[in-house]
């Protein structure tokens, strides 16, 4: 699986050490920056890690911030990308079963251990389609019309 990574400055120390951790596992990871810890604007490199997602070049984006809020917005204004702010287990799963995300968002408090289990457990889970497509579909309809 190939993975997007996208930080701010506030994550931008535990998406260094998350890449480390997610190559150690066998995923193959693209790393959108940022690439320093000087102050810069998240929606800049949200908005790469969306076209990651978007082109295909990825199967999965990773964002991570202070809080997760300020990337998983960003991500939301992006055509076609479902970004879910993950912040426990049923949070994992249900962003894959109901909403089947594309990116999932993290605080930069979280540790790189809770991001990876949460990561593997949205990732073992199916999207539950025949239940939650149309809704899906809905969201799909208002975003190409407005």
């Amino acid at each position: 699986m190939k993975i997007g990574i996208a930080s701010d400055h506030g994550g931008y120390e535990l998406k260094n050490n998350l890449i480390k951790k997610l190559e150690e596992k066998g995923y193959t990871i693209v790393n959108y920056g940022t690439n320093t810890i000087e102050r810069v604007d998240y929606p800049d490199y949200a908005f790469k890690l969306c076209q990651g997602v978007i082109s295909k070049e990825i199967d999965l984006g990773i964002a991570i911030c202070k809080t997760g809020i300020g990337m998983s917005i960003a991500c939301n204004k992006v055509k076609g990308i479902r970004c879910a702010k993950v912040d426990n287990e049923n949070d994992a799963k249900y962003s894959k079963c109901h909403n089947n995300a594309n990116i999932l968002a993290f605080s930069a408090h979280k540790s790189i251990d809770e991001i990876v289990k949460f990561m593997e457990i949205f990732i073992n889970n199916e999207f539950e389609k025949e239940r939650h497509e149309q809704r899906l579909k809905k969201i799909m309809e208002y975003e190409n019309a407005n």
